[in-house]
């Protein structure tokens, strides 16, 4: 009878040992749920406050949640990684088969690790990654899988660091900056700060996928002209007949789509300075905010960030590209010398080149990647303004999203229509090349770890 008692009690206890991390488990998962939606939105209020351009802020983007992927993808053993796939992304480190790892853990400790790394206000991505990982000890985790998770997700970090550091963004500094001079065709400065070109030298980057920065070069614009008679003309007449007898309706599209991060005011003798979200990040929200809808798993959530980061950064490469190939007026400045002196958008105009619109390639690219993954008629209602001041909007589709986001650009005053719809092609192009090109499974896929 005691020996049977004594057996009961071991069995007791096994069981309850066997069931206490299974407890704490299903608490770290709950944590974890949305996890890359969240990450996803502290990095933005660093890229907000930092004030990053939005080439420079896709490509913030785009390395961290690729981290995120390559952490969290052991969860399922049919999901591969994407070096050979990605230009220049040699093999990543592996986890040691003989640890135990909790990948969510990991995959968070990559993305912020390599998100601080690329910001200029680092000490908030660090308090973010340190009030997590409290929190995680705080929920119960077994102190030896902390360790070798924490530790995995910092080494698959500093591979990713190592990777970006040879992409081009140091040294395009060190290239000539962008010369203003007095052909009528040629892009210059405009009000009310005259700020100097931003990023002539992008398409110096290397792409993610994309063979080269003009792949998908969707061609030139239409040759400048100022006659009246011309087919120029009658595109900046468009612009400037547009922004006269636009609605409420196209009003309120065209301050949605805004997305200039820093734009400025004058008051008498004062200039003050206002933040807003980049066009890549309104689309990483657009993302963020479907993947919690859907309460996607973590693997399908880092596959979607790391496929729409990526189509966003190698949209603005591929942009960049034709922008200063072209270097088009804006039509602000044409329409000012040529039709009315005294007319102004109702957007500021950027401080970079016309030709395409940046807002049309990013947009699209994204929206064709969200397609692929959702749906054709994938109805959502975007609240990413809302923080910012601006209302929600409905949208039945990605797409239907994307192309409003592009006219946007034509109801502000700041794009010609060329501009726009090439843009929306070339940012489709981008788009499908980066869906076709990254394979996350191991069937078809040829590349040996």
């Amino acid at each position: 009878m005691r020996a049977s008692n004594s057996a009961m009690l071991i069995l007791t206890l096994l069981l309850a040992a066997a069931c206490a991390p299974k407890h704490e488990q299903q608490k770290l998962n709950t944590y974890f749920d949305n996890g890359l939606s969240r990450y996803n939105r502290a990095l933005t209020n660093v890229i907000v406050s930092d004030i990053f351009t939005p080439p420079v802020a896709s490509r913030i983007y785009a390395y961290p949640n690729i981290a995120a992927y390559e952490g969290i993808r052991f969860m399922d053993s049919s999901k591969v990684s994407l070096a050979g796939q990605l230009n220049g992304l040699q093999a990543l480190p592996l986890p040691d088969t003989k640890k135990e790892y909790y990948f969510p853990l990991s995959s968070m400790v990559a993305f912020m690790n390599v998100g601080k790394a690329l910001v200029f206000d680092l000490e908030k991505v660090d308090a973010l990654e340190k009030q997590i990982l409290q929190e995680v000890q705080d929920i119960g985790i077994d102190s030896e899988i902390y360790t070798n998770s924490v530790a995995y997700g910092e080494e698959l970090a500093t591979a990713i660091l190592a990777w970006a550091s040879k992409d081009g963004y140091l040294q395009r500094t060190a290239l000539p900056r962008y010369s203003v001079n007095d052909e009528p065709a040629r892009w210059r400065p405009t009000p009310p700060d005259y700020m100097e070109a931003i990023e002539p030298h992008w398409n110096t980057l290397r792409p993610f996928t994309l063979s080269a920065a003009d792949q998908f070069d969707p061609g030139l614009p239409t040759v400048f002209d100022s006659n009246e008679k011309s087919q120029f003309y009658q595109e900046a007449m468009e612009v400037y007949n547009t922004v006269t007898e636009l609605d409420s309706n196209q009003v309120e599209i065209a301050k949605f789509w805004d997305c200039n991060p820093n734009i400025s005011t004058t008051k008498g003798h004062v200039m003050y300075f206002q933040q807003q979200i980049s066009p890549g990040g309104h689309w990483i929200h657009i993302a963020a905010q479907v993947l919690e809808q859907e309460n996607a798993n973590p693997v399908k959530a880092a596959q979607t960030m790391a496929l729409t980061s990526i189509a966003l950064a190698d949209g603005f490469i591929s942009c960049w590209d034709q922008k200063y190939k072209s270097t088009l007026t804006r039509p602000e400045t044409y329409i000012n010398n040529y039709i009315d002196p005294d007319w102004m958008p109702i957007l500021q105009t950027p401080a970079f080149p016309e030709h395409t619109s940046g807002h049309s390639v990013a947009s699209n690219a994204a929206a064709t990647v969200l397609t692929n993954i959702f749906g054709d008629n994938y109805q959502y209602v975007d609240a990413t303004e809302v923080p910012y001041g601006l209302p929600e909007r409905s949208f039945k589709s990605f797409f239907e999203a994307s192309e409003e986001a592009a006219i946007s650009r034509l109801y502000g005053g700041i794009h010609y229509r060329p501009a726009i719809e090439l843009g929306i092609v070339q940012g489709k192009a981008v788009g499908q090349h980066t869906f076709d090109t990254i394979e996350f499974e191991k069937s078809d896929f040829a590349y040996k770890e």
